[in-house]
């Protein structure tokens, strides 16, 4: 399995999500030979994760996605109707969104490099993972623009870099340059992990700079993939834990997260008065219904619809 996602070019979030669905589903067969799975295994698992498990659709969605590629890419083999699986009940939920008063009493909480990830998060639109594996090249302070690359869905898009945060992510990255400096001397060092092939059609690409993390982790660690002892980027759970800790420090006593800050990004640009579709690239999303759930959120009359009780 591990073998066919690589081969894919799965990402190692997917990787992971999918090998731990393995190990639940093999959990569930009670040890059944691989051989001996048929279509009635994976109806009866589905089925027991919404019945039983009671998870929500898009948790059974990703074991189903699991499944699926186990199937074909791994037993050589097509699902057979299962269409009388139980399927989880789909609800539809609103974001949580931020204001910008909420936003800045989180900020006053937070410190050094995760208080610049938070902003950049929100100033630009980001996904955690997009921000945490930003690499040097992809800021461009002339243009004032920033490169997201292998995001979601494996896209690349372009988002606005702020203004306001230009000089301090410059002295940032002076700072970063000391690691890369330090990581590299003499030219030793096994060089930051590269997407996909990369490294082996550009051998030294990853003793580059423009490579290296513009968020680099303070200490070096096994590179879960290929073993070598390397420079990876800060982990995510880290601006997660310090995210919590200042919102509740700052007294917002909703369920915000990280990814708030991308809902409030897309929020504030509608009720600025920006286009739809222009918040869509930014956000990176491929149908636009994803992006129109930010309508029902807005703090603005944004229908242009006058109360019949106003007159």
């Amino acid at each position: 399995m591990r073998e066919a996602l690589r081969l894919r070019h799965r990402s190692l979030r997917t990787e992971k999500s999918y090998l731990q669905w393995l190990r639940v589903f093999r959990g569930f067969l009670a040890g059944k030979p691989p051989l001996e799975i048929d279509s009635s295994d994976v109806k009866r698992f589905l089925s027991y994760l919404a019945v039983e498990k009671t998870v929500s659709s898009s948790t059974q969605n990703q074991a189903f996605s699991a499944l699926l590629f186990l199937f074909r890419h791994v037993l050589d083999r097509d699902l057979t109707d299962i269409s009388e699986t139980v399927r989880a009940g789909s609800k539809r939920r609103l974001p949580v969104v931020l204001s910008r008063r909420e936003i800045q009493r989180i900020f006053a909480h937070l410190q050094g490099v995760y208080l610049l990830m938070a902003k950049l998060i929100y100033g630009c639109g980001l996904r955690i993972q997009e921000c945490a594996d930003l690499r040097t090249k992809d800021l461009d302070f002339e243009r004032g623009t920033l490169t997201v690359r292998s995001g979601k869905g494996d896209k690349d898009r372009v988002t606005v870099l702020p203004e306001s945060l230009k000089n301090d992510l410059l002295r940032h990255l002076d700072e970063a340059r000391l690691i890369f400096d330090q990581d590299f001397r003499d030219g030793k060092g096994e060089g930051v992990a590269l997407p996909d092939a990369l490294a082996r059609k550009y051998p030294n690409a990853g003793r580059e700079w423009a490579w290296f993390w513009v968020f680099p982790a303070p200490t070096l660690s096994d590179d879960p993939r290929s073993g070598k002892h390397r420079r990876h980027h800060i982990h995510i759970s880290n601006l997660q834990r310090s995210f919590k800790g200042a919102a509740r420090q700052a007294g917002v006593e909703r369920n915000a997260s990280v990814h708030s800050l991308r809902h409030s990004f897309a929020t504030h640009l509608l009720e600025k008065g920006y286009d739809i579709r222009t918040i869509q690239n930014l956000l990176g999303h491929s149908n636009l219904q994803t992006t129109m759930i930010y309508t029902h959120v807005a703090g603005k009359n944004l229908l242009g619809v006058t109360s019949p009780l106003d007159g």
